[in-house]
């Protein structure tokens, strides 16, 4: 449920960065049509990491969440990105609504480990790498102690309730898009 305390550092969600210099290309071409030799620029594809909501494309998360999808599948998911936050996760929650859950963010990648202490409700938990490609997923009891490691470096971990991935079809090697809300990126 929380990650086991270790040294913190100042973390920060995967950059988000704007390809001004296609987007001008793409305006100053825009009025004039294809000719030999002219490439069409055609709309940017959502960089990796970032994708468009489902069914809601101008809209954002709230700030302090994010949406993780995983092809058709979503989750609503709280932020973890300061020590305080992550330390504390889903503890002393009763339930946690099916699609729903929480994204730890950490400023770096390296082998995680989490616990369940203080965490009443059976949870899934999957590492993703840098690229928000999933390294592992495990299920995790509620009220233990013992730590649940990831089993190979991650930057960042999504606890859903128990079952989530595999009602899903989510598994490990596949790749999250992450939209966060507006506020700190």
């Amino acid at each position: 449920m929380s990650p086991v305390p270790v040294p913190a550092a100042t973390n920060h969600p995967a950059p988000m960065r704007v390809l001004a210099g296609s987007l001008a290309l793409f305006f100053f071409l825009g009025g004039c049509g294809p000719s030999e030799g002219q490439v069409q620029l055609q709309e940017e594809t959502p960089r990796q990491g970032l994708a468009s909501p489902p069914a809601e494309q101008e809209q954002l998360p709230p700030p302090g969440e994010a949406w993780v999808v995983f092809g058709t599948d979503t989750v609503r998911a709280e932020v973890a990105r300061t020590p305080e936050q992550r330390e504390r996760g889903l503890m002393y929650r009763e339930s946690l609504d099916h699609g729903r859950g929480m994204l730890f963010v950490f400023p770096d990648v390296q082998i995680r480990s989490f616990w369940m202490k203080n965490t009443f409700i059976p949870l899934d938990i999957a590492y993703l790498d840098a690229n928000l490609r999933i390294v592992d997923i495990q299920a995790m009891e509620p009220l233990d102690e013992n730590t649940y490691p990831s089993t190979r470096p991650a930057m960042f971990a999504l606890e859903v309730p128990l079952g989530w991935f595999a009602q899903a079809g989510v598994g490990v090697g596949d790749e999250a898009r992450v939209v966060f809300g507006p506020g700190r990126p």
